[in-house]
């Protein structure tokens, strides 16, 4: 399991989150299928007991990938890119902050997709609870 964790303490003009959507093609990887799926994660301090995730299946020549990631900033996960970039909006006009971080998880398709999906799930809960330890709220 990779995990890769992209901290930004301010997002202004030309240094904002991108979409593994976009960097993961630019590097040579072809998309396969992407879908959205809840995951199962320890209640957290809003009470929430799962969070919605982007699902994205990635393969470059014999090598596939499954591809979990989201946007977590100020105690909210989101999904979406574009519901990213208006909490981040509407985060800057009330609080002054643009803080977040984009939090992706790849798991090698070994043997079956389902397998991979299982053990990136798997991780994510173990994970998602300590996020909240290092990223701010």
């Amino acid at each position: 399991i990779g995990l890769y964790v992209g901290y930004y303490g301010s997002q202004r003009e030309g240094d904002t989150m991108h979409s593994p959507l976009n960097c993961l093609p630019g590097a040579g990887w072809s998309p396969i299928s992407f879908t959205r799926m809840p995951v199962p994660v320890t209640a957290d301090a809003s009470g929430a007991s799962s969070i919605t995730v982007n699902r994205y299946v990635i393969e470059k020549g014999l090598d596939r990938q499954l591809v979990l990631y989201w946007y977590q900033s100020h105690g909210r996960v989101v999904a979406s890119e574009y519901w990213g970039k208006v909490y981040m909006v509407l985060d800057a006009i009330r609080t002054n902050r643009t803080d977040g971080a984009l939090v992706r998880i790849i798991a090698p398709i070994v043997t079956t997709e389902e397998d991979a999906e299982r053990q990136a799930v798997g991780f994510a809960q173990t994970l998602y609870p300590l996020l909240g330890r290092y990223l701010p709220s």
